[in-house]
């Protein structure tokens, strides 16, 4: 099996403050090395975190799975077949609250998102969306139209392998000091 490490090709846990100028925020993959776009309109500050830990499934003496999840950091080898689990913070460290507060995460590429894998904390007003046309639209529930045998055409759910970008809207504002975080899974192809 073919593995790549994840420390040659970027950092695993990317923070970025920044002044804003939108606001969309933006975190790039781990693995390219340029760093996150993040902006608002108030020129608040908002710090992003992405981490990154790898799912570990053992089996004890009476057959039992246990999963736990292993902190990515430093030299990191991953494996076709291995799930991770990213998760965003962003944290208003401004005096001011920020409205509309959106992160935009790519899949990264070489994964497959994980289907209904995406969480965000119970800030009301929080929604999740997914695109799969390379971020140009969102939507909660993605759908692809497939041509039957016969001809005629089928609305059905996207494949996970279709999924390129997870959106997550954090309600009307974000207030000064408060974090918001978002979670999601991927598989290594």
């Amino acid at each position: 099996m073919k593995g790549f490490s994840l420390a040659t090709i970027g950092a695993v846990a990317l923070v970025a403050v920044a002044p804003f100028v939108t606001h969309s925020l933006v975190l790039t993959p781990l693995w390219q090395p340029s760093s996150a776009i993040a902006q608002n309109a108030t020129k608040s500050q908002i710090q992003l975190r992405l981490e990154a830990e790898k799912k570990l499934v053992q089996q004890d003496s009476q057959g039992k799975q246990t999963v736990t999840w292993q902190a990515l950091q430093g030299k990191v080898v991953v494996q076709p077949g291995d799930v991770l689990r990213y998760t965003v913070t962003g944290g208003n460290n401004g005096d001011k609250a920020v409205k509309n507060l959106t992160i935009n995460q790519p899949i990264p590429q070489g994964m497959v998102y994980v289907l209904k894998s995406a969480t965000v904390n119970d800030k009301q007003g929080a929604k999740i969306t997914y695109s799969i046309d390379g971020g140009r639209s969102f939507v909660e529930e993605p759908t692809i139209k497939v041509t039957l045998a016969n001809g005629k055409q089928e609305t059905r759910p996207a494949p996970a392998t279709a999924y390129t970008h997870i959106r997550w809207k954090f309600g009307s504002s974000v207030a000064a000091k408060e974090t918001v975080k978002g979670t999601y899974q991927v598989q290594v192809r």
